[in-house]
C-alpha cells in the first residue's frame, strides 16, 4: 500500500472527514499538523503547488488535493487502486 500523508489543523472539519474516510478504509496515514508552524505550512504549500488550505493529501508522491478530491476519487472507484499502486 502506498504511504499516505495528510497535512491538517486540529479544528478543521474537512480534515476530520478525510481522516475518517481513510480510517474506515483501514489506511494508515501520517498526519502533519501545520497549525502554528509556518515552516511546516510553507513545506506543505511548496509540495502542494501553492495549496494553502487544509487538508492537503498525498498518496505516495501524488498530490491528491483536499477532502473534496479524496471523496471524489472514492466515489469514482479510483481511490483503492491509487492506494494499492
Amino acid at each position: 500500500m502506498q504511504p499516505v500523508e495528510i497535512y491538517t489543523t486540529p479544528f478543521c472539519g474537512f480534515c476530520q472527514m478525510a481522516k475518517r474516510l481513510l480510517t474506515q478504509k483501514g489506511v494508515d496515514f501520517s498526519e502533519i499538523d501545520v497549525s502554528g508552524d509556518s515552516g511546516k505550512r510553507q513545506a506543505m504549500m511548496a509540495r502542494a503547488n501553492g495549496g494553502y488550505t487544509v487538508p492537503q493529501i498525498f498518496v505516495g508522491d501524488r498530490h491528491v488535493g483536499g477532502c473534496d478530491e479524496l471523496y471524489a476519487l472514492e466515489r469514482a472507484g479510483k481511490l483503492d487502486p491509487l492506494l494499492a499502486a
